[in-house]
């Protein structure tokens, strides 16, 4: 059913000086879902993501995100309709505590802006909820920490949080294990599969283990493209995914570096 999907892209496309960056990217996200996009260094990733959220305008194409058309619409418009991308967007203030970065999150929803320093009883308000939040991600004894002195894969849980606070209708995550060891990726992949829960993710990923255990749904990008699409057993059985991935075994995790150019 049509009102299953909540993002959509019709030929979405964007060239830079004659260079086709992406090129008719056709794309359903469903309601509720964990749909991944993936594919090798290069292949578009980033470059949709970023006209997702419309850092940069399409030179061809559609976007349509919950009934709405958001083609010509300003970034700040597609975050208040609640098309939130985390890590990118969420703010975390390294010299503030974790439960501090989550009530200033919430003070920003509920139309306080940027003056947060104004009121400490606005801010004293939103301490349960902001607690609420960081039990979510598992943060709870890091409330008085600050942000700057967590370990990577709890810096990437308050980001999260952050993103949660903002009331997200789709989250899109953008390289959520990137740079990180095993331990912390397992950590994140259990925090993502538990703030999935209910919500609706897009995530760009570079670890197909973790893409495997996480996504409904995968979309595969080569030079701009979509490659194939389907679950990881369709995707990883496809002989144009694996000659884009150098011939890498579908039994083996990539490891893609994406240095912000995917």
């Amino acid at each position: 059913m049509q009102d299953e999907i909540i993002l959509e892209t019709q030929g979405l496309g964007r060239e830079f000086r004659g260079f086709s960056a992406v090129t008719a990217v056709d794309l359903k996200v469903r309601r509720g879902s964990i749909h991944a996009l993936i594919g090798p260094n290069g292949a578009g990733k980033t470059t949709v993501f970023n006209l997702l959220t419309k850092f940069l305008p399409p030179s061809t194409g559609r976007v349509i995100f919950d009934g709405h058309d958001i083609t010509a619409a300003k970034p700040a418009e597609v975050a208040r309709r609640g098309l939130i991308r985390s890590f990118q967007i969420s703010a975390v203030f390294p010299n503030m505590s974790a439960l501090d970065n989550i009530r200033v999150a919430l003070l920003r929803v509920a139309g306080g802006g940027h003056r947060f320093w104004s009121s400490n009883r606005r801010l004293d308000a939103l301490t349960e909820r902001a607690m609420a939040l960081l039990a979510d991600v598992g943060l709870t004894e890091f409330a008085p920490v600050l942000a700057g002195e967590l370990a990577y894969g709890r810096k990437r849980a308050l980001e999260i949080a952050t993103t949660l606070a903002l009331e997200p209708r789709l989250m899109l995550l953008d390289e959520p294990t990137q740079g990180m060891g095993m331990e912390d990726v397992q950590r994140v992949t259990e925090l993502i599969r538990r703030v999935a829960a209910g919500r609706t993710i897009l995530m760009v990923e570079h670890n197909l283990k973790v893409v495997s255990s996480l996504a409904d749904r995968i979309t595969v990008l080569a030079r701009g493209q979509v490659l194939s699409e389907g679950d990881y057993a369709t995707v990883s059985n496809d002989p144009r995914v694996m000659e884009a991935y150098l011939g890498v075994s579908s039994a083996e995790p990539v490891a893609e570096t994406e240095a912000g150019h995917g």
